[in-house]
Formats: structure tokens, sequence, C-alpha cells
């Protein structure tokens, strides 16, 4: 996104200085949201297993009015990922936004899988959710509030190829975003889900070819490309005040892709 359609963009004062949470920041559509997060004057913390890139953008970003916080982590870990959401939590002064966008689509067959593989892919795209929520939900409580957005996917909505395994994962995504609303929601903790249609990042464009994109575009109700921006869009309004009645629901980012 060019400088000039980033002044465009809408700006919340409600998400100034608020301190944020994203996992899987550092690559992709989570380094469009810390960097979203960020341009809103939001104090920004994310966790990523990839190094490089994540330092990276902490650099690119360095000269933001609230530097973002790194810390690499694997997610997989819950113990230690619940120590490193508690270091975070001290140096931030408490979480009020969790984007839980850490995801992983590597492609599977039905005969490939493995008790052990099942657990992976679970431990990679649906445990760690959760516990984050948990372990973030104190803090909401005691600011009087706060907001959860969890990432699923349109996959499984389409019944793509070759993804069993991360499908399932997802689609558990969006009952346990209700679940966690409804507990939630006396404590006036938002809980929302993310559906980003077909996103064009560099591990995306790893899966298709020129002709396959240009199904996918093709099926779209809106022609062109999804960027990490767009999905970003919804994200802040979620995490706004201005969304303050929304919840327990699932927000869809697709172009109209059927």
């Amino acid at each position: 996104m060019s400088a000039t359609e980033a002044a465009q963009r809408t700006i919340y004062p409600s998400l100034r200085d608020k301190r944020v949470l994203v996992t899987g920041g550092g690559s992709g559509i989570g380094e469009g949201l810390v960097e979203a997060f960020v341009r809103q004057g939001a104090r920004v913390a994310f966790v990523d297993i990839v190094d490089q890139a994540s330092r990276e953008l902490v650099e690119r970003l360095s000269d933001a009015p609230h530097k973002p916080i790194y810390r690499q982590c694997d997610l997989k870990d819950i113990e230690t990922f619940k120590r490193t959401l508690a270091e975070i939590e001290t140096t931030l002064g408490g979480i009020d936004i969790l984007v839980n966008n850490a995801a992983n689509d590597d492609r599977h067959t039905v005969e490939e899988v493995t008790p052990a593989y099942w657990d992976d892919r679970m431990a990679v795209n649906l445990r760690h959710q959760f516990f984050a929520a948990q372990a973030v939900v104190p803090a909401m409580r005691r600011a009087g509030g706060g907001v959860i957005l969890n990432f699923g996917s349109i996959s499984w909505h389409l019944g793509l190829p070759d993804l069993v395994l991360y499908q399932t994962a997802k689609a558990a995504i969006e009952g346990m975003t209700r679940a966690l609303a409804r507990d939630l929601g006396p404590h006036n903790i938002r809980v929302n889900t993310i559906v980003p249609g077909n996103v064009q990042t560099p591990r995306q464009m790893k899966w298709y070819t020129p002709e396959g994109e240009a199904e996918i575009v093709k099926a779209q109700c809106i022609e062109g490309r999804i960027q990490p921006a767009d999905i970003a869009a919804m994200v802040l309004f979620l995490a706004s005040d201005d969304a303050r009645m929304c919840t327990a629901h699932d927000y869809f980012v697709d172009a109209g892709w059927r």
C-alpha cells in the first residue's frame, strides 16, 4: 500500500494507545495487522516463530510513536507461550485487544494424516487461540472490557482440497468464538471471527499458478486480489469502539468468493 493510500485509511481515535497483541505478526496478513495498528497509534506487541522477517518489521516501524514489540515464540509450546504473553502484558501494562492470527495451511491428503500430525495441526491452528484468549481475559476484566478477534478461513466454507485438518481447525474456531462471546460478554469482552478470502501474500502465492489465481478471481464477485490491508481494515473496525455492539459473529473479507 502506498503512502497516499495509507493516508486515506480511516483513523479510529479509540484505538490510540490501546494495547494490542497480534500472533503470527511477522509476515503476511499478520504483518499488515501490525502495521495497521501501529498507524493508529496503538501500542503493539506481536509474536512469531519467524525471526528475521519479524525483526525487519520492527526496524521498518521503528520511527512510529509506539515502536512495536516483538517476541519470538513457538505457539505450540503452550507453557512458553503463556510466559511470553505474561511478559508482554507486564511490559504493556495490560492487553486490550488480542488478534489470534497465527496459522499454517500446509497441504496434506487424508491418507497422510497420522495421530501425531493431527495433534500438531490442531496445535498450530486451533489450540493456541483458546489459550491466548484465556491468558488475556483477566487483564481485560480488570480494564472493564476488551476485544478478541480470532482468524478463521474461507477454505472450509468452500470445501477446498487437501486441507482437511486445517479446515477442521478453522471450522472449530467459529464455534469457539460464539462460545467465548457468550461467556465473556458480561465482562464487556467482545469476540468475533475474521474470515479472509484468498489474500495475496508471498506464502499464498506459492500455492497457485497464474491460471489457478485467475480461477479464484473469476469465482469472486469483485475482481482483483485481496490484500493484507483489506483484512486489516475489517480488524481495525471490529477492534474499535465503533463496533461496540458487534460480537459472536463471523466477518468475511473474501470479495464474494463462491
